[in-house]
């Protein structure tokens, strides 16, 4: 087998078969969730909930709770977004993609300083603060929150969040053991960066189909 294969499956080494498989599942669900996003794709709902429910537990088993309670509040909000994104305008148009408003940053900031303050009494609890990566694990989590509330609420500045949170987890993911949730958030940046140039190019206008 090609070197850098056995490398790779080398970190899994001990781990359950199921959660791998699993683990691939949820990477293919996520690129294809982030994919649909970019694309204005109301598709981008249905493939996150797959694999955010996935990803809730395997990162359970893994004992990384704040990974985990990102992936909770993903689920939750797809069904959000869900709701908000087929909302209409009028008879032949959904809700367009706009900036954020000055009350939006607002609570923008607010939900950050939430989630850093929920995250840190959760590991202070479960006394899991015993390692660089939990300090950081609370940062991202606090950054993707922010980031998928504004997805849900169409807003161009999401995708801001996502670039800033993926860059941060390919090597968080890469250290912790999990490579192909690290190559994902790879990934991840690469289709965020284009995400944000689609939706500055539709900003304002409002679409009249959801599948695309």
């Amino acid at each position: 087998m090609n070197p850098i294969f056995d490398w790779i499956f080398a970190q899994y080494e001990g781990t359950p078969v199921h959660l791998v498989v699993l683990e691939i599942i949820g990477v293919v669900f996520g690129f294809l969730s982030v994919w649909f996003s970019k694309k204005e794709n109301i598709l981008v709902f249905p493939t996150g909930i797959i694999s955010t429910a996935i990803f809730v537990y395997i990162l359970l088993v893994f004992g990384l709770l704040g990974d985990m309670l990102i992936n909770a509040y993903y689920f939750s909000m797809s069904v959000y977004g869900w709701y908000i994104w087929t909302r209409k305008v009028d008879d032949t148009h959904f809700i367009p993609i706009t900036r954020t408003t000055d009350s939006e940053k607002k609570w923008s900031v607010l939900l950050f300083a939430i989630t850093v303050v929920f995250v840190c009494m959760i590991y202070l609890y479960f006394d899991k603060f015993n390692n660089w990566t939990a300090y950081v694990d609370t940062l991202t989590t606090a950054i993707f929150f922010v980031g998928m509330w504004l997805m849900a609420k169409k807003k161009l500045e999401n995708w801001v969040y996502w670039i800033i949170g993926d860059v941060i987890s390919v090597p968080l993911y890469w250290y912790k053991g999990l490579i192909f949730t690290s190559l994902q958030y790879f990934l991840f940046t690469i289709i965020a960066v284009y995400g944000y140039l689609a939706w500055k190019k539709s900003l304002n206008k409002s679409p009249q189909t959801l599948l695309k």
